[in-house]
């Protein structure tokens, strides 16, 4: 019988798994794409209730974000539509918030639900750096990385259940496995804990996403080193979900040519 159940189970992983069309990477995806916007939708609005949202109108932090916001999604706009991939973004309607804490994070929900904290600012330091970051989070959500952690979380703790289900017999524990996913609450200096290959996968093509902005993607390399000094005991490379700060650096500077031909072309 277990041996069945586990049969079950990975017969059902093996027609979860679908090919990703931003990163061409296989992937786990369980959930509708649709249904997760729904519920990002919701519990965007709810943080946002919850939280110090600095008025873009009253604060030039605030316009910041909304600012470097649309040129990021106005590029990759264009740049899936360019390549006959405008599906990508289905369900996309973007929006762009800042949160007063000192908190060092910053996230992207699906549908295009972000929200930068005002503790990264010292960090990131001028434009191009928080293009950087809004680059990286908003290809978490592009890349359905979300998705496919959650995925993983249904699978691990329900069995595989469909998150409609696991929301009306388990509301609680499927919304804070929702929320894990997405890393909102996330405060140890560091963005979302994503897989190793997720977090390069959101580094090369965020990368790309903020230089097609017209954003200096050699800002990337200062801001990490900016963010590896925040401190803090780091588990060794093997044991942890983000690359360690010597590969990520090493793994940028290797994109580099690439995303600069992006932001040279922008600049034309």
């Amino acid at each position: 019988m277990r041996v069945l159940f586990i049969a079950l189970i990975f017969a059902g992983l093996l027609n979860g798994c679908s090919e990703n069309r931003v990163t061409g990477r296989r992937q786990l995806s369980l959930v509708p794409e649709k249904e997760l916007q729904s519920m990002a939708s919701t519990e965007y609005r709810n943080f946002l209730s919850q939280s110090k949202v600095v008025s873009a109108a009253a604060s030039p932090e605030g316009q910041m974000v909304v600012r470097v916001g649309n040129n990021i999604a106005n590029a990759i706009r264009t740049y899936y539509a360019n390549q006959g991939k405008e599906s990508v973004l289905n369900g996309f309607n973007w929006e762009f918030n800042l949160v007063d804490s000192n908190v060092v994070n910053a996230w992207c929900m699906p549908g295009g639900k972000v929200v930068i904290y005002s503790g990264i600012l010292p960090v990131t330091q001028n434009e191009n750096g928080l293009a950087i970051v809004m680059g990286h989070e908003i290809t978490h959500a592009l890349a359905k990385h979300g998705n496919e952690r959650l995925s993983q979380g249904l699978v691990q703790q329900f069995g595989g259940m469909a998150l409609q289900a696991a929301l009306s017999s388990k509301p609680a524990e499927t919304r804070n496995l929702f929320m894990q996913a997405y890393g909102i609450g996330t405060t140890v200096g560091v963005m979302l804990p994503f897989s190793r290959s997720q977090e390069s996968e959101a580094d090369r093509l965020g990368l790309i996403y903020a230089a097609m902005a017209g954003y200096n993607p050699e800002e990337a390399v200062p801001f990490w080193q900016r963010m590896s000094q925040l401190g803090g005991s780091k588990p060794p490379e093997f044991l942890s979900s983000h690359p360690a700060d010597e590969t990520r650096i090493k793994n940028l500077r290797k994109h580099m040519p690439e995303a600069l031909r992006h932001y040279n072309a922008s600049r034309k």
